[in-house]
């Protein structure tokens, strides 16, 4: 295993000469130290199917089901399938996925730590996705944004990124918004979370899902977010990958916001997303992390 480190400040560590499929427990444990130092890996030239790809992510953690089973693979249910391509004729996936600022999973109460993706059909034309080291944007958050977070609650939701289903066919918008919020009601997460491996404090928030500020009115909720989300999507703060046949990227969500490309219409694009949950809570308390590192002097 050949690993290229980012240089000071960036994201992404490269691991070449290895093959997913054959990975040891030693090497697992090196990839998901890597993840946590540089918050993106990508594995390249790789070719595995459906099954080594889940058993590989099976010894990185445990694979998540997506709660909405209409991005599932019709034969593994771990694998989310963003597609514009059918498969044997019929509907395959979800098309046009995670084209917003966004980290997975944000709206439920215990969100997804680890995410993979490994594409099977790359667009011709724009082959990139885009990240946000979330950790980085809260060491240079002014202190006038920064006095409005700390300490905070913000409120993330999931039902302004819908996508209409066939069987909501007749049904009045505010009947399917309401349905779905019943499914996936409103959560409440710091806005500085703490990493429980690097104890390194993190602004967690996105444009997709962060809806208000905790304690606020609509109206200064409305407004902070703005230039919050301003301040976080400067280009100065945004990482391109650029995909290449045979990449696998193993990123984390605590620390990174992500963002799909936007593709022209009549280009063909499938990825398999499998998300992990790494063993460790996703985040903890101030207060946690100082117990956490008295421990080893007792």
């Amino acid at each position: 295993m050949k690993i290229n480190r980012p240089s000071s400040g960036c994201i992404g560590a490269e691991i070449l000469e290895m093959d997913v499929v054959s990975v040891t427990e030693t090497q697992v444990n090196t990839i998901k130290q890597l993840v946590y130092d540089h918050k993106l890996v990508v594995f390249r030239n790789q070719n595995i199917n459906e099954d080594q790809y889940l058993e590989f992510a099976r010894k990185i953690g445990t694979p998540q089901i997506y709660p909405q089973d209409n991005y599932h693979h019709p034969d593994y249910p771990e694998i989310f399938v963003s597609s514009n391509v059918p498969k044997d004729g019929k509907k395959f996936g979800v098309r046009g996925t995670g084209r917003y600022w966004h980290t997975d999973c944000a709206f439920l109460a215990e969100p997804l730590p680890l995410t993979m993706l490994y594409p099977q059909v790359i667009p011709s034309s724009i082959r990139e996705t885009y990240y946000i080291d979330m950790q980085q944007v809260y060491k240079k958050l002014p202190s006038n944004l920064r006095s409005h977070v700390e300490g905070k609650y913000l409120k993330h939701e999931a039902k302004w990124r819908y996508k209409v289903q066939e069987w909501d066919i007749d049904k009045a918008i505010i009947d399917i918004m309401n349905d779905f919020e019943n499914k996936f009601p409103p959560v409440k997460h710091p806005a500085i979370i703490t990493h429980p491996e690097t104890h390194e404090k993190i602004l967690y928030m996105n444009q997709g899902f962060t809806t208000g500020i905790v304690g606020l009115s609509y109206e200064n909720s409305q407004e902070l977010l703005q230039e919050l989300f301003s301040f976080i999507e400067r280009d100065d703060n945004i990482h391109t990958h650029v995909w290449k046949d045979g990449d696998i990227l193993l990123w984390e969500n605590r620390t990174l916001n992500h963002k799909a490309s936007l593709l022209p219409e009549g280009d063909k694009s499938v990825s398999y997303r499998i998300g992990i949950y790494d063993g460790l809570p996703f985040y903890v308390s101030s207060e946690g992390v100082k117990k956490q590192l008295k421990m080893p002097t007792r």
